[in-house]
């Protein structure tokens, strides 16, 4: 696997909600994404400890382009 093709977390999710509303906003945007996490374990709708929460994952080489979009709709 080459260095630009390397996941790389670019955000993480209190959720399973949350991140899918995320990762819509990049795929939205033409930035694929992948969720990671054990939120779809938990039958809690809230986050302890960590549990719950999704890191949201794209290539490195859009890492940054992801990064300012997400920041973006923060700032919203």
């Amino acid at each position: 696997m080459k260095s630009k093709d390397r996941l790389v977390k670019v955000y993480t999710a209190h959720g399973e909600m949350e991140a899918q509303v995320i990762k819509g906003l990049l795929e939205s945007c033409g930035i694929p994404s992948l969720m990671q996490g054990n939120a779809a374990l938990s039958m809690q709708p809230f986050v302890m400890d960590g549990m719950g929460e999704v890191k949201i994952m794209v290539v490195e080489a859009q890492a940054d382009e992801a990064r300012k979009i997400i920041e973006a709709q923060a700032d919203v």
